[in-house]
């Protein structure tokens, strides 16, 4: 016994911390490296790795999404009363009961559903909404009360309590910097985006130009050096949440040793052993679900991985603005899960959506909606039990015209740290909340 876990961890240190030797590392991330090494040799316990455990997948729909037009109540008249312009047609709408049905761009995601892989989890929100995108963000990140401010984020609290001895790339966050959501007491996870993060470290064949792993990045993500266009929804693109500002030097320095770990040849290397015959569509999205599903399939040791899809804050010309946006949210995930099937992992992955809010159940002057409160949220997966979970708020008794929320975020979270992630609940989330049915 204490040989194969002599074995194992020997093992995990050495799939990350162990390649920095053939790597050309400046001397302070060397040294980091040996600290991180013998930090991991003396943890008592070694965490199982997303190379043979379950995986979590969180994505954030950045900027609130109008949960009305996505899971739409098609039999309520209000509905249509409320919104004369930004109502979808009964007729256009993916029937998933006598009431509710998904917005008719989600083709993928009603497929998923009746082939028994989606959970739509109906009124999700919490006590004493707020209605600011930064608050509501930290508040969903940090699984915190309304009331309360906290700096640590639920993913980060799930690290240090139930991951030592992990790999550090137990989660990685793909976007321009950490979500709150990752924040924890010892620094745990990466996030990396674009290629230029490895630039320190070019290709010596291709000194002076583009390196091998720069181009491969930029087909991969689709960067082409012309300008990004503007979020379809408006203002808000991604929103990360505040990270801490108090960090120590060594705090800053095990960071960015983490980060080089996931170098441009070592990701590189882990991207390559496997090509997927799946193709997904143009689009940040489907770029990201696309180096989560390469990362998947190589082996990668994550438990958690975190990407965002921006452009929901539509105050005006939301129409074609949302239906842009869910096509390109159907089309991304259902690439993604035609890759996990492909790769025969789609039991061992779920994927877990949610918007900092939703909105308001009327339309405003501008053709738009503004900031609301509850909103749904889908959870899908091999292994997730499909259906309707929650119930849907009425559309008649309203929150100063927001819809009232019946499920709290955080009892969908325990329910997937304690059946998917087993990990105690209360330990992460610091008290029990009611679960759902959501994992078979």
């Amino acid at each position: 016994m204490e040989t194969t876990l002599h074995t194992r961890r020997r093992f995990l240190r050495t799939s990350a911390l162990g390649a920095a030797a053939a790597w050309t590392l400046p001397v302070f991330l060397e040294k980091t490296f040996f600290a991180l090494d013998a930090m991991a040799a003396d943890a008592p316990t070694q965490a199982i790795t997303g190379k043979d455990a379950t995986i979590l997948v969180v994505l954030q729909m950045a900027g609130g999404n109008d949960g009305l037009n996505m899971v739409v109540p098609y039999a309520d008249d209000i509905y249509y009363r409320s919104r004369p312009k930004l109502a979808l047609p009964a007729d256009k709408i993916l029937k998933l009961d006598s009431y509710a049905g998904l917005n008719g761009k989600l083709t993928g995601l009603k497929s998923l559903f009746d082939e028994g892989h989606l959970a739509v989890v109906q009124g999700v929100g919490y006590p004493n909404p707020n209605r600011s995108h930064f608050r509501s963000t930290e508040i969903w990140q940090t699984a915190s009360d309304a009331e309360r401010n906290e700096s640590q984020g639920w993913l980060g609290k799930y690290f240090d309590s139930c991951c030592a001895g992990a790999d550090p790339t137990v989660g990685v966050a793909i976007g321009e910097q950490m979500p709150q959501a990752f924040v924890a007491k010892t620094p745990t996870g990466v996030t990396f985006s674009k290629p230029e993060q490895f630039r320190w470290q070019p290709s010596e064949k291709m000194a002076g130009a583009m390196s091998e792993e720069e181009a491969f990045f930029r087909q991969l993500n689709g960067i082409d050096d012309q300008a990004a266009a503007p979020a379809d929804g408006g203002s808000i693109n991604t929103i990360a949440g505040r990270n801490r500002a108090d960090q120590s030097a060594f705090d800053f320095l095990q960071r960015t040793a983490l980060d080089a770990q996931l170098s441009s040849d070592k990701i590189l290397a882990i991207a390559r052993k496997y090509k997927s015959t799946v193709p997904y569509p143009p689009g940040p999205l489907a770029a990201s679900l696309s180096m989560i599903a390469r990362m998947i399939a190589g082996g990668l040791p994550t438990r958690v991985y975190y990407a965002s899809q921006g452009g929901f804050d539509t105050h005006a010309g939301q129409l074609n603005a949302h239906d842009r946006l869910m096509s390109g949210f159907n089309d991304a995930l259902s690439a993604f899960v035609a890759d996990l099937k492909q790769q025969g992992n789609f039991d061992r992955v779920v994927l877990m959506t949610f918007s900092e809010f939703g909105r308001r159940v009327a339309e405003n002057a501008n053709g738009g909606t503004d900031h609301g409160a509850a909103a749904p949220m889908f959870v899908l997966g091999g292994r997730v039990r499909p259906g309707l979970f929650g119930k849907h708020p009425s559309l008649s008794d309203l929150d100063h015209g927001d819809l009232k929320f019946n499920t709290d975020f955080r009892g969908v979270y325990g329910t997937i740290l304690e059946k998917w992630l087993k990990a105690p609940s209360e330990m992460v989330l610091g008290r029990k909340f009611a679960g759902l049915p959501l994992i078979g």
